[in-house]
């Protein structure tokens, strides 16, 4: 079977605490196949950007480059982080596009694609991950690598028209044509793609998810919703029930119902809304006063960033304008914390759940929507709130789907959650359940790479 090589900004290095579902989702198919990951080592170095450090761990190649500090602040924090992922995620108010960021994060791709060529055989499967590395195949084919080349983008695909305030845009998405393969997470970001290549690109659709470019090049893209390791979620969600950590939200709880929404800090989570639709819950249904605890876990993220400074300030204050106007002596509405906490404990948190609060403004899918129905006690499972802008609302359509922007809504919602009997909550829980169990990271992965093997 030919080599998988995985191309990502980060790589998760072997001995290293890493990530979630995904790094271990990409870890299991090169286990499979033998492979090579590739990306950027996590290191700011004072120098120029380029050393290349290359480790051999169970069968898996890592290979990965330092970065220096102009060249992470301008590609990394620069372009990716506050031109792409705003415009990505319909922000195009909050998108800072500058030339000097968009020439590093063309730079930074050259020099990825410089250092990853030589190490490439001629049969490899090359999949490429995420919009930090859009013009990664562009880049390697102006190289002479001629293997398969397959990127999936795991944020959401935004409407050609946003696409097009980005200056350079066509420059910039006219490079996915040289991959073979695109994977979005939702039919719906695939149809953006193919309404931008028709409209924008002067290509066409021959099929859905056949396409043509002004060139002739043709490519293929898909739908390919990631996922998570389910029945591992679910093993681990009943084991927690017994962790200290666990133990003691349960007992701070005194018999309360748990609501709880754990987001990295970050504009696209729609936090704000949530905070003030939990404030307008507690008003319109004042029978629940006392009944339910808040628990938002928000990990900071990109602390440099003037827009996530003043979103902590904001949520900060809405918490305590919310504690303070309904808190009793023995009763906190809602606990607000900003650390992060062992994958293991916040599946144990999910399983005490009354009430999952995912209500992102928009996201190209969100695991934690999948990870709290995977963690629930099939005896008593607790109910998901999730936003209609989710990519997971396409698969969980038996959760209590809102509009994030519907502060009464979404307020509506969670108390419909508080009072829904057990059996209805049982049977929403089991559709969703037998979805995942199917539908599992496992088979996210498979489904992707058979798709970019086919000729």
């Amino acid at each position: 079977m030919s080599r998988l090589v995985i191309v990502s900004n980060r790589v998760a290095l072997p001995g290293v605490a890493s990530a979630g579902g995904l790094a271990v989702a990409l870890q299991a198919a090169l286990e499979e196949t033998g492979g090579l990951w590739f990306g950027w080592s996590g290191k700011i170095v004072p120098g120029a950007s380029g050393q290349l450090h290359e480790l051999d761990h169970g069968g898996i190649r890592y290979a990965t480059v330092d970065l220096s500090k102009r060249d992470h602040a301008d590609y990394y924090n620069g372009f990716a982080n506050r031109t792409l992922w705003p415009l990505l995620h319909f922000r195009v108010d909050l998108a800072d596009y500058s030339r000097v960021t968009y020439t590093a994060y063309r730079r930074v791709n050259a020099l990825f694609a410089e250092k990853l060529a030589p190490l490439l055989r001629e049969d490899d499967i090359v999949w490429v991950h995420d919009y930090h590395l859009i013009p990664m195949a562009k880049l390697l084919r102006e190289l002479g690598v001629r293997c398969r080349l397959g990127f999936f983008l795991h944020v959401p695909m935004p409407s050609c028209d946003l696409l097009a305030a980005l200056p350079h845009h066509e420059r910039l998405f006219e490079g996915l044509s040289s991959y073979d393969l695109v994977g979005f997470q939702t039919e719906r970001d695939l149809e953006r793609f193919q309404d931008y290549v028709r409209l924008f690109g002067r290509g066409r659709v021959i099929e859905h998810g056949v396409l043509e470019t002004a060139k002739g090049k043709r490519l293929r893209a898909g739908a390919f919703p990631i996922s998570i390791d389910t029945g591992h979620i679910a093993a681990q969600a009943a084991a927690a029930v017994g962790k200290a950590s666990v133990k003691r939200l349960a007992a701070s709880l005194s018999g309360r119902a748990l609501a709880i929404g754990v987001d990295r800090l970050d504009y696209s989570k729609g936090l704000p809304e949530r905070f003030r639709a939990f404030a307008h819950f507690l008003k319109r249904h004042p029978q629940h006063l006392g009944k339910l605890t808040y628990l938002q876990i928000a990990p900071v993220s990109r602390g440099e960033v003037v827009e996530y400074q003043h979103l902590r300030n904001e949520l900060e204050q809405l918490a305590g304008h919310i504690n303070g106007g309904h808190a009793e002596p023995d009763w906190t509405p809602v606990r607000y914390v900003n650390r992060n906490y062992p994958h293991a404990s916040l599946t144990g948190f999910y399983r005490l759940a009354r009430v999952g609060l995912v209500t992102p403004l928009r996201d190209g899918m969100n695991l934690v929507a999948k990870e709290f129905i995977a963690a629930q006690d099939p005896d008593n499972p607790g109910v998901l709130v999730l936003s209609t802008f989710a990519g997971a609302a396409r698969e969980l359509d038996s959760a209590l789907l809102v509009n994030p922007y519907d502060i009464d809504g979404v307020a509506d919602a969670i108390a419909l959650a508080m009072e829904m009997p057990l059996a209805e909550r049982r049977e929403r829980w089991q559709t969703m359940m037998t979805w995942l169990r199917t539908h599992d990271i496992t088979a996210w992965r498979r489904s992707f790479l058979a798709a970019l093997r086919e000729e």
